[in-house]
């Protein structure tokens, strides 16, 4: 794992791009719809992160709050 992800980081990208450009040379305009899918793709991608993240901080938050509230009152949390 320690080669594969950064070797995978490196050549994925240079794929896309030198497969856009094949399909450009064997299709000329249809590249234009591939280039757009894989824009979207990339937007899909990004926005399934950033929830992903932004649900990660939003318990982080919580579970940081609640532990602060068991800080100061011991016997509430004990109750609880």
């Amino acid at each position: 794992m320690r080669i594969a992800k950064p070797l995978l980081l490196i050549t994925t990208p240079i794929g896309v791009a030198m497969g856009l450009y094949e399909g450009y040379r064997l299709a000329g305009g249809l590249v234009i719809i591939m280039a757009a899918l894989v824009g979207v793709m990339a937007v899909a991608m990004g926005s399934v992160i950033l929830t992903i993240r932004r649900e990660r901080t939003a318990e982080q938050t919580k579970e940081r709050e609640a532990a602060q509230t068991a800080e100061k009152d011991p016997d509430r949390s004990a109750q609880d």
